[in-house]
């Protein structure tokens, strides 16, 4: 069964507290944050404030997703606002490994994302030192993008590199991830599953989160 992380990004901003209480009374499992800065991607969403505003109301895990140059200037800071899972993004690391040494060192989840275009096999080298690999499934930027059906060969090609170094890396599937290709995605072998608008913006916000988490 997947872990569900639906992405507040697509939540309705003037009503943070009770999106945050829906999430934490639904079956999801964690709390998906984007956090963009208007450089490495051409959106700005929100930063250290409203993550801090969040974690007092989450019950959940949260999942922090870093769409920023030089994440490794603001590891401490991110972990001081209630961040448990850091993701830094593959193209705007020069040095990967000491970052996701940093990220651990300070008692968190490291996490590695990869744009579209990067093929997984550049994670071979640092596969055992990533607790998670968030592969975008969309250009990230914007919510309520198309998903890239390529994505189900890119799972399966890391799931095999992850297999072979005996890792333990969990694989999460983030852009257009609906209930119909939710259960393709954990067949190829993802592990988490982020949902924006497709939670969000549906009718019974819980009930959308319990089809995919496929119950």
């Amino acid at each position: 069964m997947p872990i569900i992380a639906p992405s507040l990004l697509a939540c309705d901003f003037a009503n943070i507290q009770s999106e945050c209480e829906m999430l934490n009374a639904s079956q999801a499992d964690w709390f998906h944050i984007d956090v963009m800065d208007g450089v490495f991607v051409p959106n700005i969403s929100f930063g250290m404030p409203v993550i801090q505003a969040m974690k007092k109301h989450s019950q959940k895990p949260m999942d922090v997703h870093l769409m920023i140059v030089q994440p490794e200037r603001y590891i401490k800071e991110f972990k001081a606002v209630g961040a448990d899972i850091l993701t830094v993004h593959y193209e705007a690391s020069t040095h990967l490994h000491r970052t996701l040494q940093a990220i651990k060192d300070e008692g968190m989840k490291a996490g590695v994302a990869l744009n579209p275009h990067t093929p997984v096999s550049l994670l071979k080298d640092t596969i055992r030192d990533i607790d998670l690999v968030c592969m975008m499934s969309v250009n990230p930027g914007f919510g309520g993008q198309k998903f890239i059906e390529h994505t189900y060969t890119k799972v399966r090609e890391l799931k095999a590199i992850i297999n072979e170094a005996g890792a333990d890396t969990l694989i999460e599937i983030d852009g257009g991830v609906t209930s119909e290709n939710a259960a393709a995605l954990v067949e190829a072998g993802a592990d988490v599953l982020v949902a924006g608008s497709f939670v969000f913006k549906s009718k019974d916000p819980i009930a959308t989160i319990a089809q995919l988490k496929g119950k």
